[in-house]
């Protein structure tokens, strides 16, 4: 049996996945492959590096870390302002995000990792879905999740040469298919639950791109977990502690309920995993 853990994007919402994560090494289940995109992929290297139980306790002090200090998106209003203004691009810098993976992970490459790992990014050149699973570790998760309008293109230097890259969720944002067509035949899905909630017809201007942007990725992801084949395991875990509010314009700055979200998502996944895999061996 070969196992994969599909990692999905959804910025602070990705916090969930260190509950759904909690859960399944509780359980035993670790993976032989694990695929990240946007966030996904932050929470997936640290995984790949360490396929372990004791990773969450990392996890957790990471994302702890980044509710306190907030630095990825910790600009004061005038600068984000100016930055707009100057760049017409995106409102904050990479170099914060940047510098804390490069404090995480250093020099390390995907060869390094004690999993297979690949990590999702969207090219702006080639207008194409881009799998990085070889070189530098640290810029592929930045160009991953290198979210629209927010923070710059990423440039990375790939076998096409140099490219500019977009968040991943663009074009896979939940890649089961990917999961599959490398061979998994048990795939465990880490969402952060918004394909739970039910879209609205947009009422606001800046609502036209978000709920665009979540046909487009619903649709897929929808398609390719239909279209999975009848000798492959798959399981959706259940994301908690989420709702609509998660869904406004400045919710990405708001970490205020990152342990909530987890300890929620760790209870819904537990009881998934009892229903689906049966009770966990005392």
């Amino acid at each position: 049996m070969t196992t994969a853990f599909v990692l999905g994007g959804g910025g602070i919402l990705g916090a969930v996945e260190v509950g759904m994560l909690r859960a399944l090494f509780e359980r035993g289940v670790t993976p032989d492959l694990v695929l990240g995109t946007s966030v996904g992929a932050l929470n997936g290297a640290m995984v790949a590096r360490e396929p372990r139980l004791p990773v969450i306790e990392r996890l957790t002090d990471l994302w702890a870390q980044t509710a306190q200090s907030r630095d990825v998106y910790g600009d004061r209003p005038l600068r984000s302002v100016r930055r707009a203004v100057s760049t017409g691009t995106h409102i904050y810098s990479a170099k914060p995000l940047t510098a804390r993976l490069a404090e995480e992970f250093g020099d390390t490459t995907f060869a390094d990792l004690e999993v297979a790992f690949q990590v999702c990014a969207a090219s702006i050149e080639r207008s194409a879905e881009h799998w990085f699973d070889s070189g530098p570790l640290v810029p592929a998760i930045v160009a991953s999740a290198a979210v629209p309008g927010l923070l710059p293109p990423a440039r990375v230097e790939t076998e096409f040469g140099v490219e500019h890259f977009l968040d991943g969720g663009l074009v896979n944002s939940i890649p089961v298919g990917r999961a599959v067509a490398l061979g998994a035949t048990r795939v465990f899905v880490l969402q952060v639950g918004r394909i739970d909630r039910p879209l609205s017809v947009p009422r606001r201007p800046w609502d036209v791109a978000r709920v665009s942007f979540e046909v487009a990725r619903r649709h897929r992801f929808t398609r390719e977990l239909a279209e999975v084949p009848d000798d492959v395991e798959a399981h959706v875990l259940p994301a908690a502690g989420t709702s609509s509010k998660d869904d406004s314009m400045l919710a990405f700055r708001n970490f205020s309920s990152v342990q909530r979200r987890i300890d929620a998502t760790y209870d819904a996944s537990i009881a998934y995993l009892d229903e689906h895999l049966g009770p966990a061996p005392r």
